[in-house]
């Protein structure tokens, strides 16, 4: 072994550790991966370049950019509002049905973070008993299709990057749905399990938010049960206002008619919930002014407002601003947001137009605290665009008519042309942390390949390995890379596996796919630790498990989910 071969495997081996046993993020352990080869001469500038234009990286890019905009979509949201019955068998199969196939097309981690939400407010079971089998229901989708998890894409960019034409859009399908399926019955089973946890505290103040309900609102005529009023994330009906009268408390009973005025209490935050219901405005929507952006104010001790109902002081004008919620710290209010009369030390959310900051009376009446950002609502037609435009660009590229990438291209300009999102928009959700993981990953590759590692340690273990069992190096390549996506990122595991399985294929002759497919599958497969996959992260932190509610479920499931992929590669592929 020369000195270049041996500093490569130093990087290389140091990456892995660092990756381990450090705390920094994975695209900061690459960061200094490639600075590390660069400054050895291991690799060149133009190297990197070159991994940097690699097609399945571009490809995922693009796919995670369109994402963030078909996020917006009310979809997923409305349906989800809809999912928790009384009866819990039927709840947990609605949930895992939805999620199973929505992550199969849509980001898996954007789809549990949507319908978490719905599952930690509703009144029939406890969250804590649906949200791990929501978080595995989305990685076991994930693995159905190509783009259903950024981990298809890496290994795809990296069979690529050695002269392979990548994978179909359904390599992963068979495969993936019978592993999903079965492991959706042996939750099920297992969900006795998992323990019945009370929801943490809210850290968030409550704001008073007045909804009005439209002429032909899908709200009109059924209960407030039916609607699915109660099941808001973090926003509570607590009033209605129907004819000058009050009703309160509101009984899930109560029928919804046309020109009702809604009463919710809660996290401001949340008002996007409120937005996606079709034929429901808000307050400050009946100027057209609700934004993106909402300003927090406090009224001053010696406001001229004190005393003065909104709607009297004709507040829009005065301040070019329309009040979207409001809060007095210490008392409940009540009634229609417009006729509340404004006291010192009152928070109220304003929707500023664009001269709010220039009003002269503004220092005398408020102080401004900061700037809450909601989603801004998509139109039905900014809807059919989304969500029409991506259905049709996977069908081509499943079809073989259009490259994925280009696809995507595509859709992304039409939905900036239909300000579905903008430009400024797309350079904010740029995954620049990915992005350095992969061409990290790729460039490391490149090194150890070009200084004569990988062939130097084929000829090595010539000997050893040559007569060695497909199917036993095949366990061999996806054990690890299982047990190493259970302590680093589901994308390094993967990044950093595909070598190791490349090289290992030139030793033993075996055909590469499905060792490429066991290590996407394996580093998808992260049901033991909740740190190992961002979807585990995220229903962790919301339900307030502890680590051993994940063992119990995750340890079975993944045991049963490997022992299916590993028997179906070996079946199409090995036999």
């Amino acid at each position: 072994m020369d000195i270049n071969q041996f500093i490569v495997l130093a990087i290389f081996a140091g990456t892995i550790l660092a990756l381990v046993f450090s705390h920094q993020r994975p695209s900061t352990v690459f960061s200094g991966a490639v600075l590390g080869l660069l400054l050895t001469q291991q690799l060149t500038l133009d190297d990197i370049l070159l991994n940097l234009t690699n097609k399945g990286l571009i490809t995922l890019v693009l796919l995670l950019l369109v994402s963030s905009a078909i996020d917006k979509t009310a979809l997923i949201k409305r349906i989800g509002r809809k999912l928790v019955t009384p009866n819990f068998k039927q709840s947990y199969w609605r949930l895992f049905s939805l999620t199973f196939v929505s992550s199969a097309l849509l980001n898996n981690t954007a789809i549990v973070a949507s319908l978490i939400g719905p599952i930690k407010q509703n009144q029939y079971h406890a969250a804590s008993r649906l949200l791990i089998p929501l978080s595995y229901a989305a990685i076991l989708g994930g693995t159905v299709t190509l783009i259903g998890t950024s981990t298809n894409l890496i290994v795809d960019s990296f069979l690529q990057e050695h002269g392979h034409p990548g994978f179909n859009f359904f390599d992963f399908t068979l495969y993936g749905t019978i592993a999903g399926l079965s492991c959706g019955l042996l939750m099920f089973i297992l969900t006795p399990l998992l323990p019945t946890i009370s929801g943490k505290n809210n850290n968030y103040h409550e704001y008073m938010v007045e909804a009005e309900v439209e002429a032909g609102s899908e709200l009109i005529g059924k209960t407030v049960e039916q609607n699915h009023l109660r099941n808001l994330p973090e926003l509570f009906l607590v009033e209605v206002v129907r004819d000058g009268n009050l009703i309160s408390p509101v009984s899930p009973d109560l029928i919804i008619l046309e020109q009702d005025k809604l009463i919710f209490s809660g996290n401001v935050q949340k008002l996007e919930n409120l937005s996606h219901i079709k034929g429901l405005s808000m307050f400050a929507e009946t100027d057209g002014v609700l934004r993106e952006s909402l300003t927090e104010v406090v009224i001053a001790n010696r406001a001229q407002v004190i005393g003065q109902t909104i709607k009297n002081l004709g507040f829009r004008a005065l301040f070019d601003a329309a009040v979207v919620a409001i809060r007095r710290d210490g008392e409940q209010l009540s009634g229609k947001l417009g006729e509340i009369k404004l006291k010192a030390g009152d928070y109220l959310l304003l929707a500023a137009g664009p001269d709010f900051a220039t009003r002269q009376n503004l220092n005398k009446n408020f102080f401004i605290l900061s700037e809450q950002r909601i989603a801004r609502p998509l139109s039905n037609k900014q809807e059919w665009i989304t969500l029409g435009g991506f259905i049709t660009i996977v069908a081509l590229a499943a079809s073989n008519l259009v490259s994925l990438a280009m696809g995507l291209l595509v859709l992304a300009a039409v939905l900036i042309g239909a300000r579905v999102t903008s430009n400024g928009e797309m350079k904010r959700n740029l995954p620049l942390n990915l992005i350095i993981v992969i061409v990290g990953a790729l460039s490391l590759a490149t090194a150890l390949e070009s200084s004569g590692v990988i062939s130097s340690t084929t000829a090595h273990l010539m000997p050893f390995l040559a007569d060695t069992n497909w199917f036993v190096a095949l366990i061999v390549v996806y054990v690890t890379t299982l047990v190493l996506t259970e302590f680093v990122t589901n994308n390094a595991a993967a990044a950093l596996m595909f070598p190791f399985a490349y090289g290992l294929v030139e030793i033993i002759g075996a055909p590469l796919m499905p060792f490429a497919l066991a290590v996407a599958f394996a580093a998808s497969a992260s049901f033991i630790s909740p740190f190992g996959y961002q979807t585990n992260l995220l229903v962790f932190n919301a339900a307030n498990y502890q680590f051993k509610h994940f063992i119990k479920i995750g340890l079975p499931v993944s045991a049963l989910y490997s022992s299916i992929v590993l028997i179906l590669l070996n079946f199409t592929y090995l036999q």
